[in-house]
């Protein structure tokens, strides 16, 4: 059932799949859209109280400068190789960026007909009961320890580490409704998300979703 008139779309997938790309193409067809990794960056920031929890869980060593932000590198290293450590940084993080959705689709709802919330642990924060349908994003393995090392300066050690923390693409894509294979040229993905979006049961006359 459509959230407040809304069409929610909860898009995921796994790091450097391409759900970025997949989000913009969204948005350029009048989707209203939220980065969750955006949300989390701003309820880390020092002053918020998940900044504070934060260091209290994991010490100042995670910081920039004492006082400073949070670096997201040093506390990536942590958590991504102790899985209890990430459970428990998830724990932190998870509830205060859900509430700020939320927030956020209680001002959309006034004018949108669409809108997308892309997370990486959408379906483990429990977004997929309040979505109408979820999109994941896929790509070859090999793709993504490309992007790792090329677009965002891992070594091949890091890159290997952050594919292995999440769970596999074949779990994620069993629980889609969309699956978008972004393993080939951007207008090869173009076309599958405009085919998918056609099918979106909305009034096209009204905007609205449809009930």
């Amino acid at each position: 059932m459509p959230y407040k008139g809304l069409y929610l779309i909860g898009l995921t997938g796994n790091i450097a799949c391409g759900k970025s790309t997949v989000l913009a193409m969204l948005q350029e067809r009048g989707a209203a859209v939220i980065d969750a990794d955006q949300v989390t960056r701003q309820v880390q920031q020092p002053g918020e109280p998940v900044y504070q929890a934060i260091i209290e869980a994991f010490g100042e060593a995670i910081l920039v400068a004492p006082g400073g932000p949070i670096d997201r590198q040093r506390l990536g290293a942590v958590v991504f190789s102790d899985p209890q450590a990430l459970r428990r940084l998830e724990q932190i993080v998870h509830p205060a960026v859900h509430a700020r959705i939320l927030a956020w689709l209680d001002e959309v709802a006034a004018h949108a007909q669409v809108a997308v919330i892309d997370a990486v642990k959408l379906l483990e924060a429990g977004w997929k009961q309040v979505c109408d349908a979820i999109w994941v994003v896929t790509c070859t393995p090999e793709q993504q320890l490309r992007r790792l090392i090329e677009t965002r300066g891992m070594s091949e050690a890091e890159a290997r580490m952050r594919i292995a923390a999440q769970p596999s693409q074949e779990s994620r894509a069993a629980q889609a409704d969309v699956v978008i294979d972004n393993s080939g040229s951007l207008d090869a993905t173009r076309a599958q998300v405009n085919a998918a979006w056609e099918r979106i049961p909305i009034d096209r006359r009204t905007g609205r979703g449809s009930q």
